[in-house]
This record gives C-alpha cells, sequence and structure tokens, in this order.
C-alpha cells in the first residue's frame, strides 16, 4: 500500500504586476492504513471471508466467482480511489479514511471467500456413494494408527472393481484388522476391503469428517481383514525418501525401546504409528499431547537451539579475529532455516509442521531482513502465508491454539521485560517458564475445550515438569543425533532423548493419575469459537494505552468494547445452551435420551463411535455400557421404550422383523426408531425414523415441544464432485 498526496496547495495565478504571496505547502497526509499499523488486519479479514465460506462450504459456480471478483475489484476500486477524492477536495479526509479501510477490509474478506471456494475446487475428487465389497489397489501414501489402536494405510491411484475411473475416489483410507504385515511407502499394493463414503456428523452442530476428508482428498473410508499383496516394487525418487523417514523412526524406536522410543520417533520424524491410543489418552489427560504433534513448540525449540548454537560458534571464530564485520546473526539465523526446513521434511511434511515451519521461517526472515523476529506483523504475515496456502487450517484446532499462544506470549513480552531485570538472576528462567506457561494455558484452555469438549486440570504442572525436559533434552539431542548418525556415533545421544521422553511419560502418567485431572465439558454452538476469537483478536487489535470507553469513545475503543461483547456472547451461548433432548444415529442404530444423571443410551453396543461422540459431545466421560445401565429404557434386548415429555414416547427396535414389530407399535404420541423399513405410509399416526426416512447425512436431534417433537437434521454435504453426463 502506497502512501498517498492529500491535499497539497496549488499555486494562485500571478495578478498583473504583481507576484503572488507565498503559500505554505500541506504536508504530505498519509492513508489511514498506514498511520495505524493494520497489516496484522490481514489475516482477520481473510478469516472473516474464509469463515463465510465455511457457513455454506460448495464448490463455486460461474456467477458466484463473478460476484466475488466484482466485490474484490470493485472494492479495491474504492479503496484507491477514496484518498484522491479527497486530494482534490471533492469528501473530507475522514470520509475518505472510512471508505478507504472499509473497502479494503471487504476486498480482503471477498478475497478470503475466494481462496476457500478455490482450494475446495483444488483438491476436488469423486467420493463414493455406495457400500464397496471387493478388491482395492493402490498406491501406499501414508500408514499411521486410528483412535481404536488399529494401523491404517492410506491408498492414492486407486482402482476399484467395475467402477469407472470417473467415480473412483482419488484416496482411500483403510483401516487393518488384526497383525497385516505393513508395506513401504510408495510401493503398490492390493487387499479385499469394505469401503464407504465418510460418515457425516454423530448429531447437528458435531464435527463434520465429509468436510474435513474433502480436504484431505479422501473420497471413501474403510477396513480390511485380508493380507496385503504386492503389485509392483516401491517406487523410486521423493518415495525413496519418505521411506528413509520411515527406516529412521524403525531405528528410534528399537535404540530407545517401548513407548519412550515410539514418542521420541514422533517428535523426531513424525511418525506416530507406533504410539498406543492408552499413551494419547495420558497425554491428553495430563494436557501433554500438543508435544507428540510436530508444532510451532518444536520447531521453535530446533530452529532456536541451532540458532543459538550457531551464533556462540560464529562469535568464537570472531574472537579468534575471523570473519569480523559480518552479520554472523543473520548468517545464525540462515543456518537455523536450513535446519528447519530439514525438519521438516524428515517429520514428513504433514499440515500442522508445515504452519508451524511457515512460522518459523517468517521469523527468521525477520532477522535477516533485520526486524523484529517476534511482533504481531509477524506472527501476521505468517499468519496470511498460511491462509493463503491452507484456508481450511482457519477451522482446525491447531491453528486458532498456536496463534492463541503466540499472540498472547507476544502481548505479554513487554510487561515481562520490565519486570524480569528486577529479579535475581537465578529466578529469572524459572519465572519465565511459569508466566510463559500459564499465559499459554490461559490462552489455549478455552479453544481446546471447545474442540475436544474436556480440560485438563493439571495441564500447567505436567507443562512446567516436561516442556524445560523438552528444551533442554529432547530437541537438542534429537539434532544432536541427527548431526552424529552419518558416523554412526548417534547412540548416546538417542540414550538422552529417550531419558527425556520416558521422563515426559512419568509425568504424564502421575498428572492424568490425579484425582480430578480431566474435566468434561459440554460441545459449545457453533458461534461460539467464532465469536471468541474473533472478539479477542478486535478487542486486542484496537486497544492503545490509554484506551476508554464512554461517550466520546475513539473508534478504537469501540472496538475494544465490540471485542469484549462478542466475548461476554460467547461466554453466554456456551453457558445458556442446552444438548438435545433426543439424539438419533445416522443408521438408527443407537438413540440416546438425556437423563438427570446422564444421557441414557437404548443399546449397550452398537453404533459405538457415535455414542461415544455423543457422550463427549455432552461433557460426559461415562462409556456405552454405562451410559446404557442409566434408568430411562424399559423393554428387552430388540425392543426399547422411554418416556418423553408432554405425553411422548420413543421407541427403539432392532434385529430382524423390526420394520414389521414396529409397524404394530405404531400410535400416536410415538416416535419409532427401527433398523429396518417401517411398512407405513408417512402419513403415519406416529413419527417414524428408519432407514427409508432418516437422511443419511448424519444424526438427528430431537427436541419436544408441546405442539410436538421438533427434528434437526444435520447438515447436507454441499460439496460434490460433478458428475459426466
Amino acid at each position: 500500500m502506497l502512501p498517498h498526496s492529500g491535499a497539497a496547495a496549488v499555486p494562485l495565478p500571478s495578478l498583473a504586476g504583481q507576484r503572488a504571496p507565498a503559500t505554505p505547502v500541506a504536508p504530505v497526509r498519509q492513508a489511514a492504513a498506514i498511520r495505524a499499523g493494520l497489516f496484522p488486519w490481514v489475516p482477520v479479514c481473510l478469516s472473516a471471508g474464509i469463515a463465510l465460506w465455511f457457513l455454506r462450504p460448495a464448490l463455486l459456480g460461474l456467477g458466484e466467482w463473478a460476484v466475488l471478483a466484482l466485490l474484490a475489484a470493485g472494492s479495491l476500486a474504492l479503496a484507491l480511489g477514496a484518498p484522491r477524492w479527497a486530494a482534490r477536495g471533492a469528501i473530507p479526509w475522514r470520509m475518505a479514511d472510512s471508505l478507504h479501510l472499509a473497502a479494503l477490509a471487504l476486498c480482503l474478506i471477498a478475497s478470503g471467500a475466494a481462496l476457500a471456494g478455490h482450494r475446495a475446487a483444488r483438491v476436488a475428487g469423486p467420493v463414493l456413494e455406495w457400500r464397496y465389497y471387493g478388491p482395492v489397489e493402490g498406491r501406499v501414501t501414508e500408514i499411521d494408527r486410528s483412535g481404536r489402536d488399529r494401523m491404517r494405510v492410506t491408498l492414492d491411484r486407486v482402482q476399484l472393481r467395475d467402477t469407472a475411473p470417473d467415480r473412483t475416489p482419488l484416496r482411500v483410507r483403510l483401516s487393518l484388522m488384526g497383525d497385516i504385515d505393513l508395506p513401504p511407502l510408495g510401493q503398490r499394493v492390493m487387499m479385499t476391503g469394505h469401503l464407504g463414503p465418510p460418515p457425516g456428523p454423530a448429531a447437528p452442530g458435531s464435527f463434520d469428517f465429509r468436510l474435513h476428508a474433502w480436504f484431505q482428498g479422501l473420497g471413501a473410508v474403510g477396513y480390511s481383514r485380508t493380507p496385503i499383496m504386492a503389485v509392483s516394487a516401491p517406487e523410486g525418487g521423493m518415495w525413496w525418501m519418505h521411506r528413509a523417514r520411515m527406516r529412521i523412526s524403525a531405528a528410534i524406536q528399537d535404540r530407545i525401546g517401548g513407548q519412550a522410543g515410539a514418542v521420541a520417533s514422533a517428535l523426531t520424524t513424525g511418525d506416530r504409528s507406533g504410539i498406543s491410543e492408552a499413551t494419547n489418552e495420558v497425554m491428553r489427560a495430563s494436557n501433554l499431547y500438543h508435544i507428540i504433534s510436530i508444532s510451532g513448540l518444536h520447531m521453535g525449540m530446533l530452529a532456536g537451539f541451532v540458532y543459538a548454537g550457531m551464533r556462540w560458534a560464529l562469535v568464537g571464530l570472531q574472537g579468534a579475529g575471523i570473519g569480523l564485520g559480518r552479520p554472523m546473526h543473520k548468517i545464525a539465523a540462515v543456518a537455523a532455516l536450513v535446519a528447519a526446513a530439514a525438519y521438516l521434511w524428515l517429520s514428513g511434511g504433514g499440515v500442522a509442521t508445515e504452519r508451524a515451519f511457515i512460522m518459523v521461517a517468517v521469523m527468521l526472515g525477520a532477522i535477516v531482513a533485520d526486524r523484529r523476529a517476534v511482533s504481531l506483523r509477524t506472527v501476521a504475515l505468517a499468519a496470511t502465508v498460511i491462509l493463503i496456502y491452507s484456508p481450511e487450517a482457519l477451522t482446525s484446532a491447531g491453528f486458532q491454539m498456536s496463534f492463541a499462544a503466540t499472540i498472547a506470549l507476544i502481548l505479554v513480552y513487554g510487561p515481562w521485560s520490565r519486570v524480569a531485570p528486577r529479579l535475581p538472576f537465578w529466578l529469572r528462567p524459572v519465572a519465565m517458564l511459569l508466566v510463559s506457561s500459564l499465559v499459554a494455558m490461559l490462552a489455549t484452555s478455552p479453544i481446546a475445550a471447545a474442540h475436544f469438549n474436556r480440560m485438563a486440570q493439571y495441564g500447567m504442572l505436567a507443562n512446567l515438569l516436561a516442556v524445560p525436559v523438552m528444551g533442554t533434552l529432547v530437541m537438542p539431542a534429537g539434532v544432536i543425533g541427527a548431526l552424529l548418525a552419518p558416523l554412526g556415533l548417534e547412540g548416546p545421544a538417542l540414550w538422552v532423548m529417550g531419558l527425556g521422553t520416558r521422563w515426559m511419560l512419568y509425568v504424564a502418567e502421575i498428572v492424568a493419575g490425579l484425582d480430578g485431572a480431566v474435566t468434561a465439558l459440554p460441545m459449545p454452538p457453533q458461534p461460539v469459537v467464532p465469536l471468541m476469537g474473533f472478539g479477542a483478536v478486535l478487542a486486542i487489535l484496537c486497544w492503545r494505552p490509554g484506551t476508554r470507553l464512554g461517550r466520546q469513545a475513539s473508534p478504537q475503543a469501540v472496538g475494544v468494547g465490540i471485542g469484549l461483547m462478542m466475548l461476554v456472547a460467547s461466554a453466554g451461548l456456551w453457558l445458556t445452551d442446552r444438548r438435545p433432548l433426543l439424539l438419533v444415529a445416522p443408521e438408527g442404530e443407537a438413540v440416546g435420551l438425556m437423563t438427570p444423571l446422564g444421557r441414557a443410551v437404548s443399546k449397550p453396543a452398537g453404533g459405538a463411535f457415535v455414542v461415544s461422540t455423543w457422550l463427549q459431545e455432552d461433557g460426559d466421560l461415562a462409556d456405552q455400557e454405562t451410559a446404557a445401565a442409566r434408568p430411562a429404557w424399559q423393554g428387552d434386548r430388540r425392543d426399547k421404550a422411554a418416556d418423553l415429555p408432554h405425553g411422548w414416547q420413543v421407541w427403539h427396535l432392532t434385529g430382524k422383523g423390526s420394520g414389521k414389530r414396529a409397524a404394530a407399535a405404531c400410535k400416536p404420541d410415538r416416535i419409532l426408531v427401527a433398523s429396518e423399513p417401517v411398512p407405513l405410509p408417512d402419513a403415519a399416526p406416529c413419527l417414524i425414523l428408519d432407514p427409508k426416512r432418516l437422511p443419511g447425512d448424519g444424526g438427528i436431534s430431537v427436541r419436544m415441544t408441546p405442539e410436538g417433537p421438533l427434528v434437526q437434521h444435520a447438515a447436507p454435504m454441499r460439496l460434490a464432485w460433478p458428475r459426466r453426463q
């Protein structure tokens, strides 16, 4: 954005025989966007546009692209024209500034929506529309572990029997049942598998795996019980490098051993397939799960260690008279950037790791460019790059939590820099660790609670005990081990790394075992997270020293007030929200009724994933068997019934013949959920929810009113692969 000239003085024409009096030249007036330093608002406006697209995600048509293009071009023209009109005196400067800023914001919002639409179209691929059983052939691109402790393989270049190429998913993912030998990455394989489309939400407002799978390019998910057969030899090129990464992972696990080795491998190579679900649960309960996922913490520690080590080494060279006058801090920053790039490759280049690399690269680039390495501008630049490259990252917990923690630490840096010199030098590292952990936890806890419906009460204690070991032992030992590995001398470094990961696991187990370590929270309504995020950002970016609210409040003060009101509104919505009375699984395999003791499930088995999602979103730590034992349902194993408000009843009928039994039980003021089609017309006196009438897009919720049941369906999947006619 270039500064524009203000109302420059125009020389008066000379009168006959007289010299025109000298006219003072008005100073050049900068645009408001430059005077206010508004670059941090760029990712905010882009995020607003991306969020608007996610309100109704769909592939944009030609007309919608035209509207966005006209909106962006028109607002940009208005933003450029307003200062010129003011310079000519056509409009006041205050109006020009307002038009200039509003038009720029509108242009960025339209650009954000366009970025999301373009990304959705770029990753588009066919989605399987039916249940498939048969041979599945494809190239292995990823191996990981599911939440049920099953190994999974992801395949691309997929071939399915009797399926046209334009209807075959680009990528599929299969869980492996049993102890099946895993193939190397890049190898083309074949197996017999059960596949289906990515499942819809467990209930209206629940996490939509279909949307997540779309941006991952997954067109089908399923499982296989058969051995994996090799079709051709593993591919070379980049796949050789990926296999080398997996060999490094296996070597680390073998040398260190146990779950400590699996965690060390995950920290080094990003391969989390060796970590059991029990370990994941312990890490979640202690709020140390972020350590397993390679994120900004790991990238920052690695880059910081390399940067500091290189600076010390280069300063030593200068002390010996070598390299005098050279910018050693810039050389160290470049070396740290190279190390971070190598770590990006070694870790497999996941989305979270790429995001962390971008943040670190921007900060190291700021050092090279003689800018502040850590500031709101550098964070805004990193966020802008990520949103342009991967707009869907906005909706992920990792993106939200990492930037919330980074911004909070930047804001606390000023006060800390004034307090730190007053502390004894030996106390400063401990105090800094305590303050940074507390600030990061306060910034990320509400986001984590909203996404994961749980809060680790002793997370700060666990992080205080584990993170210093991570920074002083684990990451430095990993770097040293990587440097010594070509010489075969990595053993001592891996031993030290294993000590650090064993300590982290020990801390996690102790903290997770404390009474009340985990508090479950109900899922907030969908507007809560956007209100919370945009409200906090608005309050932070608008705040200025001396900001006061009142009748004569400045625009910045008004912005702070609006941001605080958004935060209060998000808290109010969350606290006053009530979970649905009745939930029905997508295929009618389970029904959950809310009671004073928690949600009572109709069956102790069946629909396990859906039921566990319901309980988690209710803020309930019980399992399905415990929930099924709660008093609410009466009847035998196949047919259950429960009373509802206003004289209604709900019946859940399963097994062979359930459709006919449901038809016989159809009476007014009854809701019938059956696992087989019910041979009754839609005008029957009861409300029927069977496979024929359930939408298939996800679970449904039912709220009871005096007028009868109010049924809400999960939002349909609007992203669809265009079929060839």
